[in-house]
């Protein structure tokens, strides 16, 4: 391996090797921008879950699989002409400078929040800088963002301005009311209303956005909660299939009633573990 392991510059070079034509990787050569999008969403959740099971070792290795993303991408555009390495690095550096007048110049700021309206101010005078046309206040938001954490975006920069409740109580109370609409069209559509269904799905989008309100309102990461909730579902349904596995039991034989039973056993067990 050429250079020094621990240098960005060997990783660097390892990628230009794999991209090289004349006796590259056919795999790596085969792959553009669209093509390895997935991987670098894919290995950004993968570093969210190391660092959930707080396993250093694995974020070690995690991290490095997102440097490489990072890399191949740099890479890619470097081929075309378009910028290097070197012109991300010094790109991140020049916009953790601007946005930060409170640490690299003479601005200060009351509290976070106030840091919050001026970071969102800087973007939005970065984003006039370029020529954008699109000068609203939710301009500049990712679309290909998971749709909670979009959700929350949008939210926090309307609130930047005022537009939001003045607390839990208020979301706690439109969710209730959104959960009644829900039931209204489940209701429609069992009465064979067919254009229900468009209606369910538009309600049930309501009552997510509202979901993720609440969870920001608590300073929650809906995607956090989530994840937890995944992680205490199949641990519990693993120890389902365990204990009715003891009993000799299958699982997929029981009715609803006989399977909740063994849930609340799971439950049980897992409690007394604590």
């Amino acid at each position: 391996m050429p250079g020094d392991p621990r240098d960005v510059a060997t990783l660097l070079s390892i990628m230009a090797k794999l991209r090289d034509p004349d006796g590259g990787c056919p795999w790596d050569l085969q792959q553009n921008f669209a093509t390895i999008a997935p991987y670098t969403i894919e290995e950004a959740y993968e570093v969210a879950d190391a660092i959930d099971r707080g396993d250093m070792d694995d974020l070690r290795g995690e991290l490095g699989d997102l440097l490489l993303q990072v890399v191949f991408h740099a890479r890619i555009a470097e081929e075309q002409g378009s910028f290097a390495f070197g012109d991300v690095v010094q790109a991140i550096n020049e916009k953790m400078v601007r946005r930060h007048p409170h640490v690299f110049g003479d601005a200060s700021f009351e509290d976070a929040e106030a840091q919050t309206a001026s970071w969102e101010a800087i973007k939005r005078a970065e984003r006039a800088s370029k020529g954008e046309a699109d000068t609203s206040l939710l301009a500049g938001i990712a679309r290909g963002l998971p749709e909670w954490q979009r959700a929350v975006k949008l939210q926090k920069r309307a609130a930047t301005i005022g537009f939001d409740w003045p607390g839990p109580a208020p979301v706690i109370g439109k969710l209730h009311e959104e959960i009644e609409e829900v039931r209204v069209e489940f209701a429609a559509l069992a009465d064979g209303d067919e254009a229900a269904r468009d209606r369910l799905e538009d309600e049930i989008g309501d009552l997510l956005f509202v979901a993720a309100n609440l969870a920001r309102h608590g300073r929650v990461d809906p995607g956090v909660a989530l994840r937890r909730a995944n992680a205490k579902f199949e641990r519990r349904f693993r120890a389902m299939e365990r204990l009715a596995a003891a009993d000799g039991i299958d699982l997929a034989e029981l009715d609803l009633d006989a399977q909740d039973a063994y849930w609340n056993r799971a439950k049980a067990e897992e409690k007394a573990a604590k």
